[in-house]
């Protein structure tokens, strides 16, 4: 594989992911209705009752709005993650990742161009919500939401490689669709991205535990201390580990070798 066919093989990748997102107009509305019902509905509601102590990243005491954006920014990488490897199901049966994954191309490379892509969408996703946010009066930090970009990419990647691997798994698009809301509401509520964990530890320590091993509440603490300029090293390490470990096990759950799902019908790759 030469740079040219590689650069070539990655810009046909994101070219269709982004013609897919622009021609999917319900996909970008309901990307944004999902948080945005939280952000003006429950967070009106918490507002004047949940009370949030001065912790890091926090200066000063906040409002619950401004606390759960971070956790909604994630919400939406997160649901753009699991769309996309639901998506990949069916290309892989039907669509063109079918045709891709039988190319002289290396397997990772594919699998990596896809995430990448994916990332691209949800980053803009995330941004159009940020926007809306200021416009109705969350107060957020302007620099912070360009120090955040970086964080957003680790943060897109891994949710795309956790979507990744478990599309590598599933032979049916219905199973997967399934799958999806065993994994997407679980991560997205048992971790800090609605309440900080100070306050689930007073309610419940066995839920404390459970937020404090769900890789999503890192991912959200990663980006929670990026839109405030500062470094959550231990949340990042997190964060890259996962990427690391479902990464590679996306790669082996695409393998043909291993007789699974993407085995025989992709073709040797």
């Amino acid at each position: 594989m030469t740079l040219s066919h590689a650069a070539r093989a990655f810009i046909a990748i994101l070219t269709r992911e982004i013609l897919r997102f622009v021609q999917q107009k319900e996909r970008f509305l309901a990307a944004l209705v999902r948080p945005l019902i939280w952000l003006i509905v429950f967070a009106a509601g918490f507002r004047a009752t949940l009370g949030l102590s001065i912790i890091p990243p926090y200066q000063t005491y906040i409002t619950y709005d401004v606390y759960v954006v971070p956790g909604l920014i994630g919400m939406i990488q997160l649901f753009n993650g699991m769309q996309s490897s639901l998506s990949m199901v069916y290309d892989r049966e039907m669509g063109s990742m079918r045709v891709l994954l039988s190319t002289p191309l290396p397997r990772w490379f594919v699998l990596a161009a896809r995430m990448l892509a994916a990332t691209f969408v949800s980053i803009i996703q995330a941004y159009a919500f940020a926007g809306i946010a200021l416009a109705l009066g969350t107060d957020l930090p302007l620099p912070g939401l360009v120090a955040m970009l970086p964080v957003l990419v680790m943060t897109g990647l891994t949710l795309s490689a956790i979507g990744m691997f478990l599309s590598s798994w599933i032979r049916q698009l219905e199973n997967f669709a399934g799958i999806m809301n065993f994994v997407i509401f679980p991560m997205f509520f048992i971790s800090s991205a609605l309440y900080p964990l100070w306050r689930v530890k007073e309610s419940s320590l066995w839920l404390f535990h459970a937020c404090a091993w769900n890789p999503f509440t890192y991912i959200v603490e990663a980006i929670r201390f990026a839109l405030y300029g500062q470094v959550n090293g231990f949340a990042l390490m997190v964060v890259a580990g996962t990427l690391v470990v479902f990464g590679a096990a996306s790669v082996v759950g695409y393998t043909p070798a291993r007789g699974g799902p993407a085995a025989g019908r992709a073709g040797a790759g």
